[in-house]
């Protein structure tokens, strides 16, 4: 992805079962340049399949359309049947914005979309939430009310006139709904029961809208109304969270099946929770969930955190074992394997080639160091040296929040760790950074320089690229430089039987500010701004002074507690 505007859409097509179908909606969605397919997921019982792709806001509106185009005609809703409410072959197909790009702008685009599907398809488009300029038809589920069966009555009513296309549901592929929304996370609760009564209650336990309030608070009571005559609910226990409850007979348990509409204000392990705590009350079991589609990598970085603190443990670990504790703590693994490169959105967007280093395993990495290609070279090296020693006091810090006999102080040494974790990711990703840095170099030498013009752009990006190859390595002289405060008081702090470790750390550190350090002169000695290079060998100068007189400092306390 180049563009710096950036959209996800998450169309919904009716169709689960005949995997051919899908396979030639979605191949649709390739062929256009531009975007990247991140995810297909088929539901059987639901008959139902939820596509997510990103890009640039033109290639994803052509996309989209060219998706509805192609469900429009294999997908015949006269014969369809699923467990999911629905009102066509492309049932709903939200823009969302992900990166350069403001709902104001992406709702512009959904716009665009529902305008050239009514008028070149030829079928009844309804616009939605941010798109939907009329308040009183901007809900999915009220536009959606009487689904695909009730909307050939619906529509000729003046007040659903559609907003594109003509004021006929189509027997064929009905009515869609297209619009903008925030990210939305799908998330599906897994319950041991079959009755979708018990799992509707647990639903509007905790669902925002809660449940319509009836005299006695039974099932069959009379509804009780306001002065106005309107009914009066009961909210949930969890906000931004539509949920209903239903039966899957592909794996012959009941679901809550949650839209989470804002992940700050309710994140997927609070749902979860929530769902479980309210499940046992009524007796019943949660044993598991599903997550629908794709999610934001911070979601389950949240989910495992909170599920160690709960344990009274270290949170300052890896993010593959925040991950696999999320999994493990919401069951998402319980219906079907869950695969994080699949999953997970900012890993579907990773370009592994800018991160090509720290794949290697270390015997790779040291042959492709070996080699003659000129990079990785010293600055890499430093920033994988850097990333040792802080990984060595972040060891000693989860020692530490474990070590028997500490349990109160668990908390103080997880701080710590989280820190080092945040240190050590950095200096990973700079360890290719310093040779993409050098690479971009390269490239710029080899640029034409046939013209004087030719000759003012060649010049230009060399000294754009050397500028850019010499802040990387400063930046790792000040991530290594501000990771051994964490070194230095897992030395005075942490577990003494780990001391040494700390200290190794705290050398570490220091090779590598001043391994960086040779590479930002080096490559500002190349620069014709003059001033920054100044400026930024002086800042270099200075972090290798007080990174030394650091060092000093923490192997004196390493070796008054050898001794």
């Amino acid at each position: 992805m180049t563009s710096n505007q950036l959209i996800e859409c998450v169309p919904n097509f009716s169709e689960g079962n005949d995997l051919n179908i899908i396979k030639q909606i979605t191949n649709e969605i390739e062929s256009v340049e531009g975007v990247k397919l991140l995810n297909v997921d088929p539901g059987k019982a639901t008959n139902r399949t939820v596509v997510t792709f990103v890009g640039n806001p033109e290639a994803v509106v052509n996309a989209a359309f060219l998706a509805i185009k192609k469900a429009s005609e294999l997908i015949d809703m006269s014969k369809h049947k699923g467990e999911h409410p629905r009102m066509g072959a492309t049932d709903v197909c939200p823009l969302i914005p992900i990166a350069g790009i403001t709902m104001e702008e992406t709702a512009e685009y959904a716009k665009k979309l529902g305008a050239r599907v009514g008028k070149e398809l030829n079928i009844a488009v309804y616009l939605y939430e941010a798109a939907q300029s009329n308040p009183e038809r901007n809900n999915l589920s009220v536009i959606r009310n009487g689904e695909y069966e009730g909307f050939f009555k619906k529509i000729k009513l003046p007040e659903w006139k559609p907003d594109f296309g003509p004021a006929e549901h189509s027997a064929k592929w009905g009515s869609t709904v297209i619009g903008a929304r925030d990210f939305l996370v799908a998330y599906n609760v897994n319950l041991n029961t079959t009755s979708t009564r018990r799992a509707n209650s647990i639903a509007f336990d905790v669902r925002e809208a809660g449940r319509v309030k009836r005299e006695g608070n039974t099932v069959t009571g009379k509804i009780v109304t306001d002065e106005k005559g309107n009914p009066v609910n009961i909210p949930g226990s969890l906000k931004s969270v539509k949920a209903i409850g239903w039966y899957i007979e592909e794996y012959g348990i009941a679901q809550i099946s949650m839209n989470l509409t804002n992940i700050n204000i309710t994140p997927v392990h609070i749902a979860f929770d929530e769902v479980c705590k309210r499940a046992s009350e009524r007796g019943i079991r949660v044993t598991g969930s599903e997550l629908v589609g794709v999610v934001p990598l911070k979601s389950l970085l949240d989910a495992g955190k909170y599920f160690l603190e709960k344990q009274n443990r270290s949170t300052g670990v890896s993010e593959k074992e925040l991950i696999k504790i999320a999994v493990k703590s919401l069951g998402l693994d319980e219906l079907a394997p869950f695969k994080p490169e699949e999953r997970i959105i900012e890993y579907l967007l990773k370009d592994d080639l800018k991160a090509r280093l720290i794949k290697m395993n270390l015997v790779e990495f040291a042959d492709e160091t070996a080699s003659e290609s000129p990079a990785p070279g010293g600055g890499s090296i430093s920033a994988y040296i850097g990333s040792l020693g802080i990984s060595l006091g972040t060891m000693v810090a989860n020692l530490s929040s474990h070590k028997p006999g500490w349990d109160d102080r668990w908390k103080e040494f997880s701080d710590w760790a989280e820190k080092g974790q945040y240190y050590k990711s950095e200096l990973l990703k700079l360890v290719d950074e310093d040779t993409n840095a050098f690479n971009k170099i390269m490239s710029a030498f080899g640029l034409p320089k046939s013209t004087d013009e030719e000759k003012k752009a060649r010049t230009a990006a060399i000294q754009e690229a050397t500028k850019y190859a010499t802040e990387v390595p400063f930046k790792v002289m000040q991530l290594c430089y501000d990771s051994m405060a964490v070194i230095k008081a897992m030395a005075e702090i942490g577990n003494p039987n780990s001391v040494t470790d700390a200290g190794v750390g705290a050398l570490c550190a220091r090779s590598a500010v001043m391994g960086a350090f040779l590479n930002v002169k080096i490559n500002a000695s190349g620069l014709t701004d003059k001033i920054f290079a100044a400026e930024i060998v002086a800042k270099g100068k200075q972090l290798e002074e007080k990174t030394i007189a650091l060092e000093t400092e923490i192997l004196k306390v390493v070796n008054s507690k050898i001794k």
